[in-house]
């Protein structure tokens, strides 16, 4: 029986992704040396960059606001412009402002968690920074449904390390066989819970293949309609 479903974050509950984009364009339509660079590939890089200093930060190597600043001059290099800091910085507070103001949940998630609460706890694991995270729980109305919120910044460890899932399932007084996961990335979050002893579910919206074919794992490519997502998730899982 289900006592609990995890849940990542990120493209999974909130809409990063469609935000960033949002964000990005704005950048873009801002500055002259961006706008010459084909969006496709304004965002690659932009993604390519933002991992690598994502990664930074969450070490406590290098301090947020640097290294949302450092993105942009990455990003004004590799259009062709120049990296000055000075430059940089008011197009990373044009990619923040845009970004809050446009944050928002995927289809569905407010609804799906609204309906699974009364039947199971839920919980949070997400590689992020907590003030962040739960600004964005809060804007989107699913704090409300959320009984812990798990991130490495707090937890001092990342997913796919099991040390994260663990302290998840202790807060939320759940066994591994009674709890479920659902993420969009396949080596933090189905892999991550795997190792775990958790059964995962990959939300896999673009329908991409499946990493590993050896692996017998539920997908989920929306979180609508809520009743047969809902079942997928707290079903036994039958293969």
């Amino acid at each position: 029986m289900i006592r609990a479903v995890l849940f990542d974050l990120d493209d999974t509950l909130f809409d990063h992704h469609g935000c960033a984009r949002d964000a990005l364009a704005a950048v873009q339509l801002s500055h002259e040396v961006l706008r010459a660079m084909p969006f496709d590939a304004l965002e690659r890089a932009h993604a390519g960059f933002l991992e690598a200093l994502h990664g930074e930060v969450m070490l406590g190597r290098l301090p947020l606001e640097d290294a949302r600043i450092e993105r942009f001059r990455r990003l004004l290099l590799a259009a062709g412009g120049d990296g000055r800091p000075d430059l940089a910085t008011p197009l990373a507070s044009l990619y923040r402002e845009t970004y809050r103001t446009r944050r928002r949940a995927v289809a569905g998630a407010v609804a799906l968690l609204a309906a699974i609460r009364p039947r199971a706890r839920i919980g949070i694991v997400s590689n992020n920074l907590l003030d962040e995270q739960q600004e964005k729980l809060q804007v989107c109305g699913l704090d409300q449904f959320v009984d812990t919120l798990v991130v490495s910044e707090e937890a001092q460890v990342s997913k796919p390390d099991p040390r994260i899932f663990r302290v998840a399932l202790e807060r939320l007084e759940v066994h591994p066989a009674d709890a479920v996961m659902v993420g969009d990335s396949w080596a933090a979050d189905v892999e991550g819970a795997r190792a775990s002893g958790i059964r995962a579910i990959w939300f896999n919206p673009a329908g991409a293949p499946v990493p590993d074919a050896s692996v017998d794992v539920d997908q989920l490519r929306t979180l609508e309609p809520v009743e047969p997502v809902m079942r997928l998730i707290l079903e036994p899982h039958r293969h």
